[in-house]
């Protein structure tokens, strides 16, 4: 090199240094700034950095001064933003651990619009890679503390429509294309009261798509239409790509070949300097398949395969099961039929591994229960609290009138008279609340947790009755929490568990030992189980093992992995041993039917329908070395997937 291209060489060096410096700094100025703000809230955080374009440093800087100074709501924005930057280069695994760390936050400060912002972005992760249920439990939620958001804001409408828009797009992806119509079209309802340019795109670029899966192809181009002309009015690039795509597939289904390739070659500048695989492998799978339409096979096999690695790489199914269909096509043009076939029946394989009854019948399933459980709920609870409420004013009516009355008169007699009229009201006020609640909850399960109570109120135990009810309002309020989802996190349960052995063990004088062990394995905030599960297998352990036995009680609750398939959780006493009690509850006069293990088997097979393997339930006799029973264990499998 001459001195004039070396002098040329380190101009051009530390212009390009200046340059990023000056950005560098800008951003800096701009986060520096954010932490002398005080924001009440995550909306106005987001507010906040929305206008500016943070680089990977950027978001990490902002992470590091965010722990530094312990702002919350800075982590919470960091981790998101590094997330969502890790999905659009489909890293989704790392993506969705820093997306956890901001939804722990966001719980564990109690700040419910930075936790529906996160819920949603999962959700999306979830979706890219077609894992259906996961992804819909995340957006349903999103959409549940929507709904019971007091504020009716701009920022709280424009998280539902997020909602709505990606449920449209799961029950796209289960050709489910009616319901995935209704949810964007609520969700154009209120992009419109919002100007949402951006999210009308969106939602009409995902209705194209549903009315050209219905096979209603003008209707299609019309909605791509006008997602183009949104998009190009928000001078979207990633949005143009995109509908370029569409229309160029409307074309292939036209028969304008050569047209359809104009109109995706024109957009290939911009995926190619796009960093965001999942688009770019869609894209050339459809430039692709322009040019075998084109019977130019050799630059499509080239295409399709480019398609090919993105989606292999990433594990898009969406992707390299498209391309699997279009290599099959130009094989069998070419007349390799054994190509053909091979790649014909990686796509049929691939496509029924996505796309299988189960998720078919499991969102099915949730849509039907979710909507008619949510009708009937706020029906009959609206009914209870209103005789609840009437019920009260009553007996506030009658304790004026009576005590007025026994002052007047009789004083004693009438005042023995109000007791009585006070008891009974309050014994229905709780009635009805007993039923007010059932709609939510086990009755099983509160059918034996209220005996327990019954038994205090028939020996006349005042004490023991106020405390054990005491300590049932706190099981009945775990309950509820328990109750809002038709699944819990196996923490929930055994925190539910142990307070139900508590209330329980008051009534043997607090001889039970009672014992949980815990797999280190196991994450019992992921792993779901139906709601109170546990507790018919405790109660048997406790009444048919335990109330009979003298001498040490025990029961021990152990949680395991077995696999990556399955988790087990085994429920074990040292009672008097399955034969022993079936004797002794023969010769009761009294026999006590009970339907709980039943009504649990029936529970865990709905459960498992959602899973592609089943539970399993197993009882084991333990015996000592003499043969004499020293207890029961209960083996519980339940799937993880």
């Amino acid at each position: 090199m001459d001195k004039k291209g070396l002098v040329f060489f380190f101009v051009m060096f530390f212009s390009v240094m200046a340059f990023g410096q000056h950005n560098l700094s800008e951003n800096d100025e701009i986060i520096n700034e954010y932490f002398e703000k005080k924001f009440q809230t995550f909306f106005e955080v987001e507010a906040y950095f929305e206008p500016f374009k943070f680089s990977n440093y950027d978001r990490h800087n902002l992470l590091e001064k965010s722990f530094k100074y312990g702002n919350e709501f800075g982590k919470i924005y960091a981790y998101n933003s590094i997330g969502k930057a890790q999905r659009n280069k489909s890293l989704y695994r790392e993506s969705i651990e820093n997306h956890d760390k901001a939804l722990n936050i966001s719980r564990k400060i109690k700040e419910i619009p930075a936790e529906i912002t996160t819920l949603n972005l999962i959700g999306v992760v979830y979706r890219r890679q077609e894992k259906i249920r996961s992804a819909l439990n995340y957006h349903q939620y999103a959409l549940e503390l929507l709904n019971n958001y007091e504020e009716d804001t701009e920022n709280i409408m424009r998280n539902k429509s997020i909602s709505q828009n990606s449920i449209g797009n799961i029950y796209l992806t289960l050709k489910q294309y009616k319901l995935a119509l209704d949810k964007f079209e609520e969700a154009i309802v209120t992009q419109r009261k919002l100007s949402d340019k951006r999210g009308l795109a969106i939602n009409y670029q995902n209705m194209g798509l549903a009315y050209q899966n219905l096979g209603d192809i003008n209707a299609a181009l019309e909605n791509y239409n006008l997602s183009l002309k949104y998009n190009k009015e928000i001078k979207s690039e990633l949005g143009k790509a995109i509908c370029h795509n569409s229309i160029s597939n409307i074309l292939i289904m036209r028969g304008e070949y050569l047209k359809a390739f104009d109109v995706i070659k024109e957009v290939r500048s911009i995926v190619d300097g796009m960093d965001n695989s999942y688009y770019s492998g869609i894209f050339y799978n459809t430039y692709g398949y322009c040019q075998v339409k084109l019977l130019r096979l050799k630059e499509a096999e080239k295409s399709i395969k480019k398609a090919l690695q993105v989606g292999i790489k990433y594990g898009l199914p969406k992707i390299f099961n498209k391309s699997y269909e279009y290599l099959s096509e130009i094989y069998l043009l070419q007349e390799n039929y054994k190509k053909a076939y091979m790649f014909y029946k990686k796509s049929i394989e691939g496509e029924r591994k996505t796309f299988n009854d189960r998720n078919v019948l499991y969102v099915n399933n949730l849509i039907n229960k979710y909507d008619n459980e949510v009708k009937n709920n706020k029906i009959k609870g609206l009914a209870k609290e209103n005789e609840i409420t009437k019920l009260k004013l009553t007996r506030n009516r009658n304790v004026l009138v009576i005590a007025l009355v026994s002052i007047a008169l009789f004083g004693v007699l009438l005042y023995a008279i109000y007791g009585q009229r006070l008891l009974n009201d309050e014994k229905k006020i709780l009635m009805l609340k007993q039923e007010a609640l059932q709609s939510q909850m086990n009755p099983h399960f509160v059918f034996n947790a209220l005996n327990s109570i019954k038994l205090y109120i028939i020996k006349n135990e005042q004490k023991n009755a106020v405390f054990y009810l005491n300590k049932f309002s706190k099981l009945i309020r775990s309950i509820l929490e328990s109750s809002k989802t038709k699944e819990v996190s196996l923490s929930e349960e055994l925190k539910t568990m142990k307070l139900y052995m508590s209330i329980e063990n008051m009534r043997f004088s607090n001889e039970i030992n009672y014992i949980e062990k815990v797999d280190e394995a196991i994450n019992l905030d992921k792993v779901k189980i139906p709601p109170l599960i546990l507790q018919p297998f405790l109660e048997n352990a406790i009444w048919h093992g335990l109330s009979s036995k003298r001498g040490d009680k025990k029961v021990s609750l152990k949680v395991t992995k077995c696999s990556d398939d399955y988790f087990q959780i085994e429920i074990e006493d040292n009672g008097v041993g399955r034969y022993q009690a079936f004797k002794i509850k023969t010769n009761k006069s009294l026999k006590r039917k009970s339907i709980g293990i039943e009504l649990t088997k029936q529970r865990l097979r709905n459960f498992s329908d959602s899973f592609q393997n089943n539970y399993t339930l197993e009882y084991s006799d333990l015996i000592k070395k003499n043969g004499d029973p020293k207890g029961t264990r209960v083996t519980l499998k339940i799937p993880l997937s």
